[in-house]
């Protein structure tokens, strides 16, 4: 009863997202835009088309995929705290995308830096190369390192190198190209347009349903790696292909939207607190279903009616977020 409440939830959901904003504008006219009848008003269509269905696309896909993210790092690594960026994939990511936006200016090519089409698609590439490097290195490490909290304290300090590297890049730079960086770093569910907004939903509708292929390994770690082990789980293999898959919903979704903090995080600890269940069989779904609803949630109060502009959707999450979790935790004690 409560998945199917929680799954009812986000078409609810989505649809507000369709209807609320600056803007308002009357249901019957967005589910005749949607199923192509059109629209009286031209704005209306361009609203609900090119920035209204795509942003809520888009945080759907993204609270899905940082979400079963952050439940499969808190289980591989036995660390509550644990989330999407534990391994420094995220801070390579914004490294990448540090390069191309604060080299931009020195290189006398400032057409990124106020993110034009080319700039986005470039963004895009340079943190997904990033994000791909050292999650290819992590997960190397993996194999050759025995103990989690080694590889953990590995990925904490690649996240600390990046940051410094970025922070060297940021003194070298012009004004405007770091305050572009820095409304990159703050995050959106708005940058996903054109094109890519296609690109992005089906990697993740492809990759977070496999996701849900890992549930037996996740169970069967959280009773130990010596009595998984004696289960016949190959630790190693099933380490390495959680935190690849972790890594790989990590890295695409820093790509297309930013650093977006607190939901791999919080959304695991919400989703045990509403199931009261450790099975993965029942958590990996209710997560992703979680995941897209709070999502969608936080995109609605970032665009709040009244409101020209959109809040920081970094901002939206941790104040969203983090009471709901903490009011959780709390109750289970």
């Amino acid at each position: 009863m409560k998945m199917l409440l929680l799954a009812l939830s986000i078409p609810l959901l989505a649809i507000v997202n369709l209807v609320v904003g600056s803007v308002a504008i009357p249901l019957q006219e967005v589910w005749n835009i949607i199923i192509g009848r059109g629209s009286e008003s031209e704005v209306w269509t361009n609203i609900v088309l090119n920035t209204r269905l795509p942003q809520t696309l888009t945080a759907m896909a993204c609270g899905a995929g940082l979400s079963v993210a952050g439940l499969e790092m808190q289980t591989v690594f036995h660390n509550p705290l644990a989330g999407p960026s534990v391994l420094g994939v995220s801070s390579a990511a914004s490294l990448g995308v540090a390069f191309v936006v604060l080299l931009s200016g020195s290189l006398g090519t400032r057409v990124l830096a106020p993110f034009g089409v080319v700039g986005n698609t470039a963004l895009v590439l340079a943190a997904i190369v990033g994000a791909l490097a050292v999650m290819t290195l992590i997960v190397w490490l993996s194999q050759k390192v025995k103990g989690n909290a080694t590889l953990l304290i590995v990925g904490v300090m690649i996240g600390y190198i990046a940051t410094a590297i970025i922070g060297v890049l940021k003194y070298f730079s012009s004004e405007e190209d770091i305050r572009a960086y820095v409304i990159w770093g703050l995050g959106s569910f708005a940058r996903v347009t054109g094109g890519q907004i296609y690109v992005f939903v089906s990697l993740m509708a492809l990759l977070c349903p496999m996701s849900l292929l890992l549930s037996k390994s996740l169970n069967m770690l959280l009773l130990g790696e010596h009595y998984a082990a004696n289960l016949g789980l190959n630790i190693r293999r099933a380490r390495m292909l959680i935190i690849s898959s972790a890594g790989v919903l990590t890295a695409i979704t820093t790509a297309y939207c930013g650093p977006i903090m607190f939901l791999g995080l919080a959304v695991p600890h919400i989703s045990r607190g509403i199931f009261q269940t450790a099975n993965h069989r029942t958590l990996l779904p209710a997560t992703l279903l979680s995941g897209m609803s709070l999502a969608l949630a936080c995109n609605l109060v970032a665009r709040m009616p009244g409101m020209e502009g959109a809040l920081p959707i970094n901002s939206v999450t941790a104040l969203i977020g983090a009471p709901v979790a903490l009011t959780i935790l709390l109750k289970r004690r």
